[in-house]
């Protein structure tokens, strides 16, 4: 057998015969992972806990023909522990798992970008930095970015013109000047715009001081985005609390 080592998190997890588990990773060089994770669900393991999703591990891995094979895990950050009892962060976490496991390819390529963009969003909902809905409203944005979907808000997506602007369409990219407006463009509030920018930046201090009626027609766009790149939305939107 081959074996290799890698950091990863845990994204999702399903039964497997008896005793065992197939573990859906986001792995920082071998992208979207999928490997067997044998005997963890017996009361006796005393590793399974470190593969449930959310947890943040170093694991070293059996190559084989279909899945590999857990052999080892060792725990970096147990942000499991950390969101379990905050339904605000649990349910934005969750989104975040699910958007990473829709947006990189399991074709065993490095996801460095992908990974290290994760592990900060789950390590700033842990850590209580943000409001969760701020927090899984940039993770999306910046991880659409890394994917090759970055959306516009300074300039018109179609003409490049600096903005502001106050049209928004989501098969255009983003927003569109007076003159490039397409139909079907929304018309977010100027407090809207600057905040998805903000957002999209990682600029806390404007998204902070956001009003709710703006971080909530923001949420709608950025769902609106990214459902239009991944051709149908998440399940777990619907449990996130606003």
């Amino acid at each position: 057998m081959s074996l290799y080592r890698d950091q990863a998190v845990v994204l999702r997890t399903h039964k497997l015969g008896e005793a065992d588990r197939i573990i859906t990773l986001l792995a920082r060089e071998r992208g979207l992972v999928r490997a067997v994770a044998k005997g963890v669900r017996k009361t006796s393991s005393r590793w399974g806990a470190r593969l449930e999703p959310f947890m943040h591990v170093d694991l070293q891995l059996a190559e084989g023909r279909s899945l590999d094979t857990i052999t080892q895990a060792v725990t970096l950050s147990a942000f499991a522990k950390d969101l379990g009892g905050d339904y605000p962060s649990y349910t934005a976490g969750s989104a975040m798992l699910e958007t990473a496991e829709r947006l990189v390819d399991g074709d065993g390529e490095p996801a460095v970008q992908q990974y290290q963009l994760l592990v900060g969003a789950l390590n700033a909902l842990a850590m209580r930095r943000h409001s969760p809905g701020l927090i899984l409203d940039s993770y999306q944005l910046r991880a659409l970015s890394v994917a090759g979907y970055a959306p516009t808000f300074a300039a018109c997506a179609l003409c490049g013109l600096e903005g502001p602007h106050r049209n928004f369409h989501v098969p255009s990219g983003g927003t569109l000047c007076d003159r490039c407006r397409v139909p079907g463009s929304s018309t977010p509030a100027a407090a809207t715009v600057e905040l998805l920018g903000a957002l999209l930046a990682g600029d806390w201090p404007v998204a902070d001081v956001s009003d709710e009626r703006s971080r909530r027609d923001a949420s709608g766009h950025v769902s609106a985005y990214l459902s239009w790149h991944l051709e149908r939305g998440l399940r777990s939107l619907a449990h996130v609390d606003r």
